[in-house]
């Protein structure tokens, strides 16, 4: 019985890696983008939930006070909040743009205070509107 010699060695051709890293590209370029905006719509998502928890407070302790609040520390100070939440399209907690009330339609006309919050982010969502209007 003969013994059988390779005369190939063993291994990937050329065209044969710079197909699978034809392959491994492709799929990296239609994976990044995808992964980017399942990252923002997290912060979108999570921008809501601070607006309307940060709005509700806002009612409840104008309700509460009978006056809006002056700063969104009162909320801390008062125990409304344990801290302010952060914009996360801002990267801050100091970023909120806040909307006053005027001194004609506020609950206490002498102390006029904080009617709304927004985003202090100057960027526009995925649905193509400003944070800052939200």
């Amino acid at each position: 019985m003969g013994h059988r010699i390779r005369s190939g060695r063993a291994g990937f051709t050329l065209i044969e890696i710079m197909i699978v890293m034809a392959i491994v590209t492709i799929l990296v370029s239609i994976a990044v983008p995808l992964y980017q905006k399942s990252i923002q719509r997290a912060k979108e998502s999570v921008l809501r939930n601070n607006l309307f928890t940060l709005r509700t407070v806002i009612d409840e302790y104008t309700y509460d006070k009978q006056k809006a609040p002056q700063s969104l520390e009162d909320l801390v100070r008062e125990g409304y909040l344990r801290q302010i939440p952060v914009d996360p399209i801002a990267g801050s907690n100091s970023a909120w743009k806040v909307i006053m009330e005027e001194a004609m339609t506020s609950v206490n006309q002498t102390e006029p205070g904080i009617f709304d919050v927004r985003s202090g982010s100057d960027k526009t969502s995925l649905e193509g509107t400003p944070y800052a209007e939200w």
